[in-house]
């Protein structure tokens, strides 16, 4: 991609700018973000999406939040910070990277509390940027290790948006592709629509258009019969929150694709960066899942499609079981088993 998913402009006083990816894949629109409102708003909209990129835009809300108050004293100042974190973090609840980057906003704060308003928004901003970079390197680096898992001529199947759209990099899951790619490996990659916003069909098969990648979009329904024909021999997607013992949570379709591929014996990986895992949760079970408004299935891009009055369920995500998982592929290596002692070792947590 030419453009930048988001990027911060100026100093203290500048802006947050980012693709509307509501526009994609008919327009190609960036758009800027001047208050930590309109942040949150981009998040819930899905301007902005996909748990690394949420995080980055959520720590460049805090400072958007913030200006304002950098001549006012610490303790005003950090009245105002609680009440930013707060907002942003009200947003989306599954995805975990935006707690993980605004406790790391609030905890830098929390720890230099003699610093004047004005010194420790410039310490804020340095920090949401340092967040953006890490992105960029955990981007590359699950690249780097996932590409060894693939072969030469193999169709791959990815569901929902799990690209540069959804980072500040080349993405997670399709950051494996593209490094495949330029290692000279020939792969195909099947994309699943991904019902009711269509993230695949918009997002997926721009990204992999724009950096020539041989794809083909399909129905969430064709998923299953697409191994069936052999056509599809992995599946790659990423994750929006992960549990200490390696439940994975993503979009909505993807725990029906872990079990096609475990009836078919295809390896199911996940492409995720050691911020999405959440050890705090034992298991899958007590990963929030974000219900949507009812318009999105109802009344998918201002079409109606259902007849009024009909009850709706529309959770955003669905969680896959370790089980089925193959491998976890992270910036810092390969999980593999994919249990609590092979997570905490890779972690490298204590």
């Amino acid at each position: 991609m030419q453009l930048r998913t988001l990027c911060w402009i100026g100093d203290t006083a500048g802006k947050l700018r980012l693709i509307d990816q509501t526009l994609l894949p008919v327009e190609c629109r960036q758009i800027d973000c001047e208050t930590s409102e309109q942040v949150r708003e981009a998040i819930r909209s899905l301007r902005v999406r996909g748990a690394p990129a949420i995080g980055v835009a959520a720590a460049y809300g805090v400072v958007l939040g913030l200006q304002e108050f950098s001549a006012d004293d610490r303790k005003q100042f950090n009245k105002r910070l609680q009440q930013v974190v707060d907002d942003l973090a009200s947003s989306r609840p599954t995805a975990v990277n935006l707690f993980w980057a605004l406790d790391r906003m609030q905890k830098l704060a929390d720890s230099v509390p003699e610093l004047p308003s004005g010194k420790m928004l410039k310490r804020l901003l340095s920090e949401a940027e340092q967040i953006e970079k890490e992105d960029r390197d955990m981007c590359a680096a699950i690249g780097r290790f996932g590409a060894e898992l693939l072969s030469d001529n193999q169709g791959i199947l990815t569901h929902c948006n799990a690209g540069g759209l959804a980072t500040a990099g080349d993405g997670t899951a399709l950051s494996v592709i593209f490094e495949a790619a330029t290692l000279g490996k020939k792969v195909h990659v099947y994309v699943d629509e991904t019902r009711p916003l269509l993230q695949g069909a918009r997002l997926t098969t721009w990204e992999l258009s724009q950096r020539k990648i041989p794809v083909t979009l399909i129905c969430d329904s064709t998923a299953g019969w697409v191994m069936k024909e052999g056509k599809v021999s992995a599946v790659i997607t990423g994750a929006d929150r992960i549990a200490a013992n390696g439940d994975a949570a993503n979009k909505i379709g993807t725990y029906s694709v872990a079990l096609l591929a475990q009836a078919h014996q295809i390896p199911f990986y996940v492409a995720a960066p050691s911020s999405t895992f959440d050890l705090s949760l034992t298991g899958g079970n007590e990963i929030p899942i974000e219900l949507r408004s009812a318009q999105e299935i109802t009344h998918g891009f201002q079409t109606q499609t259902v007849p009024d009055d009909v009850d709706i369920y529309n959770p955003a995500f669905d969680v896959t079981p370790a089980e089925y998982i193959a491998t976890i592929i992270t910036e810092r290596g390969l999980i593999q088993p994919v249990n609590a002692e092979t997570i905490k070792k890779i972690l490298q947590v204590t």
